[in-house]
């Protein structure tokens, strides 16, 4: 058993790799970057080198890493009350929750962590609202979800997965989900049976390489859902809270869902916040004792969610996300067809794909690395690309310019 590092200078790369190596388990492939420390839009590593972030921790660091009115909400709490349980009541969670419902349009808020408990959630409340309120009979309720999901790694989440390294090994599977084509509102329509409770989709397929669905699709989904008495669950986990140039990118069609499923961006970078948000007839199926979380609207977790909304309320970070997204386009344009085959952005959100015929996703991300850009890929040959968005347009420009140099780059 290896012995705790000793008191002294930080470890080096090498030394922090190789303890990582020993000490965690491997489910997960991180590029060989140690973070010491991180401000803004940029990290500095354990040797003092600085990268311009451009993952933004899949968009919970949409503010930035050490945003100050967020670090003043967590320090002010911090010295008050950090966690009561939901056992008592707190003086944080009303008014976060009053702010955030006012924020999305709707009336109440169950609060809970991470992203993939919200979903866990949103499932709960999906079948319950099915058996007490819809009608459907006990244990038949079914969700329709998307083909190329990603909405978490629990045991259920996985269930309904079609990517096979996330759902390999982790049977038997939960069952009650029916999975469509994504974008394809006739699949969708004609997987929805009386038995059918929910319809939960992505705005917009973060890990699947920032899929956009056509025109029109989130629009018909939510006609199907309504003509059908079913309800219309957004994960907006990664796409909402500013990233896609509106507060929500289901706001950019024009829709409304009957819950929407956040967290990332609103833990503000700090902790994990995650939220799932409703109308009050949707939310009134939970009884107490029937669903909760010990840490779930803890106070210190209120305080920094309400200091989130409110960085929200101006709109000036919706307003960045989308000229700068803009901006991003015009640039990603002049690349395709030397090196790139394709893109798709929404707001300052951008899956890049790479001509695999040069490197894979994975290579173009090591070769970013090396000159100070941190990006991550996805299936094969796409890299992500998510800024904060308090990035500057120079720094936009830097980026690509480094991305435009490692696609001229000879192979080794």
């Amino acid at each position: 058993m290896l012995a705790p590092p000793e008191t002294g200078p930080a470890l080096s790369t090498s030394e922090h790799l190789a303890l990582v190596e020993a000490v965690t388990a491997h489910n997960y492939h991180p590029l060989p970057i140690v973070v010491a420390e991180a401000a803004g839009s940029w990290v500095t590593d354990v040797e003092g080198r600085r990268y311009l972030d451009c993952l933004a921790g899949y968009s919970a660091l949409n503010f930035g890493h050490g945003h100050p009115v967020l670090l003043k909400a967590a320090r002010r709490q911090l010295e008050r009350a950090t966690l009561t349980s939901r056992a008592f009541h707190n003086d944080q969670l009303g008014p976060f929750a009053l702010g955030l419902a006012d924020l999305a349009g709707m009336d109440q808020v169950l609060p809970m962590n991470t992203g993939a408990e919200a979903v866990e959630t949103a499932i709960k409340l999906a079948r319950r609202w099915g058996y007490d309120v819809k009608g459907v009979p006990d244990g038949a309720a079914e969700i329709v979800v998307a083909a190329d999901n990603f909405h978490g790694r629990t045991t259920t989440i996985v269930s309904f997965s079609t990517d096979e390294v996330a759902r390999r090994g982790y049977g038997p599977y939960t069952p009650g989900f029916v999975v469509v084509p994504y974008g394809d509102t006739a699949a969708l329509r004609s997987a929805i049976t009386p038995r059918t409770v929910a319809v939960l989709v992505e705005p917009v397929q973060g890990e699947a390489g920032v899929i956009v669905p056509p025109p029109g699709y989130l629009a018909n989904v939510r006609a199907a859902c309504t003509e059908a008495d079913v309800l219309l669950v957004a994960d907006e986990i990664q796409s909402g809270l500013g990233r896609t140039g509106s507060t929500f990118a289901c706001e950019l069609e024009g829709v409304v869902p009957d819950v929407y499923v956040l967290g990332k961006a609103l833990g503000g970078g700090i902790l994990p916040v995650s939220a799932v948000v409703s109308r009050r007839d949707v939310l009134r199926v939970f009884t107490p004792g029937s669903h909760g979380s010990t840490f779930g609207g803890n106070p210190l977790a209120s305080a920094v969610g309400a200091a989130v909304v409110e960085l929200l309320r101006s709109g000036e970070y919706q307003e960045r996300a989308r000229a700068l997204g803009e901006h991003l386009t015009s640039l990603l344009e002049l690349l395709v067809g030397s090196g790139l085959v394709g893109f798709r952005t929404r707001g300052l959100w951008a899956g890049v794909d790479i001509d695999p015929a040069r490197m894979t996703g994975r290579e173009a991300c090591e070769r970013l690395a090396a000159r100070g850009v941190l990006a991550k890929d996805t299936h094969g040959s796409t890299i992500r690309l998510a800024p904060p968005l308090v990035v500057e347009r120079e720094e936009l420009d830097w980026a690509v310019a480094q991305l435009a140099a490692v696609l001229t780059e000879e192979t080794a």
